[in-house]
């Protein structure tokens, strides 16, 4: 059982930055989520870092179209 967060840590080294966005968060939350809805810890972890990661995407590029929009050049 100790292996999972070492090979989780080995891969949020080698990943880049911006690709783990959120991921952390939601790992987190999720394997909270996923212990309490009968002992799926790792899968609620993987679940919740999927969808954090997407929803940080959406709001960097929503940011992003709001400061084009602001700044037309």
């Amino acid at each position: 059982m100790r292996k999972i967060p070492l090979y989780l840590v080995a891969a949020l080294m080698v990943a880049p930055a911006a690709a783990h966005a959120g991921c952390v968060t939601g790992a987190a939350v999720g394997a909270v989520a996923g212990h309490y809805a009968g002992h799926h810890a790792v899968l609620g972890a993987a679940a919740g870092c999927v969808i954090a990661h997407h929803e940080a995407v959406k709001r960097r590029r929503e940011a992003e179209a709001a400061a084009r929009a602001a700044n037309p050049h």
